[in-house]
């Protein structure tokens, strides 16, 4: 199998440090969302591991290797990193059939990427003629075309449809789950949150989280339950006895953060209020990616007085 490893890895440029001895790795078998506010990094560190950039200290490698080492990078690590950077003037069908040619890849790949993205219809189309979803589409085509054993994906959500988006995830998770290595960077939370096993998370440079997407939502945010009852005073009472606070929607109804469902059943069953609605209010990836890198971002709006 092969990971990522990044180890001890720093950019500079001038006095600027854009990546702050950053170590983590990205393991086979799963897809690991890399995420954090702009400026974080996360351009540049993807940027020195795939050799485009020369780093100040520390390395990255892709199986144990640098990827200027890999004697077929295509057959080793698929890349989209911009989709616009297909030539305009060429069909979509002879984009792929050009960097085929560089790793002694068959038509025959070429028409197998070209339909298990969606494009073999419009394949003898000009690129300029694409729309932004089918240029996305190319990109990710060419990331395949080498059926390798590592992905890097930068933000291959964007530009498509909602048919599009659902097929990215479908594939994103298949990928993984042949025991590929998987690494997309967003800025999508709610996306991310559907298809990411594992979190990276980077704030100026450095490394603010590495672990389980699951895990990284429940460190930071705590669930809640949202609920209504005929008698809302003598709930709040017997919740409050058993040191729980309720907030008052603008709905009318009511959510006692840091609760679970079933606690607040049994409070109200054993308080003899009964209950119009309970419901689980799960925290989201959104609420603990800001509140993890809330003091992280490099550009704030502020707001406007009235």
């Amino acid at each position: 199998m092969t990971s990522i490893d990044v180890r001890d890895l720093s950019k500079e440029y001038g006095t600027a440090r854009a990546v702050d001895t950053l170590t983590f790795s990205v393991r086979p078998g799963r897809v690991t969302g890399f995420l954090g506010p702009n400026g974080a990094g996360k351009s540049t560190t993807m940027r020195l591991v795939l050799g485009l950039d020369r780093p100040t200290s520390g390395t990255a490698t892709i199986g144990g290797r640098a990827y200027a080492d890999l004697s077929q990078p295509l057959r080793t690590v698929g890349v989209l990193l911009d989709a616009r950077t297909a030539h305009g003037s060429r069909t979509g069908r002879d984009h792929l059939r050009t960097l085929a040619a560089t790793h002694r890849i068959p038509d025959a790949r070429v028409d197998a990427v070209l339909a298990g993205t969606g494009l073999a219809a419009v394949a003898r189309r000009r690129v300029r003629t694409y729309s932004p979803g089918m240029r996305q589409r190319l990109g990710i085509a060419a990331a395949l075309l080498g059926d390798p054993a590592v992905l890097l994906l930068d933000e291959p959500s964007n530009g498509l449809d909602p048919e599009g988006i659902i097929w990215i995830r479908e594939l994103l998770r298949r990928l993984a789950a042949e025991g590929r290595t998987v690494l997309v960077s967003s800025h999508l939370m709610n996306e991310t949150a559907s298809f990411a096993d594992h979190l990276v998370v980077l704030g100026r440079g450095r490394l603010l989280a590495d672990m389980p997407l699951r895990e990284f939502i429940d460190a930071r945010v705590r669930p809640g339950v949202r609920m209504r009852a005929t008698d809302p005073g003598a709930l709040l009472r017997a919740l409050a006895r058993h040191g729980h606070e309720a907030a008052p929607g603008e709905d009318g109804a009511w959510t006692v953060r840091h609760a679970r469902v079933a606690e607040v059943g049994r409070i109200a069953a054993e308080a003899g209020v009964p209950l119009l609605e309970l419901a689980a209010e799960e925290a989201t990836l959104e609420q603990a990616y800001l509140d993890l890198t809330g003091a992280e971002t490099e550009f704030t709006a502020q707001p406007q007085e009235a």
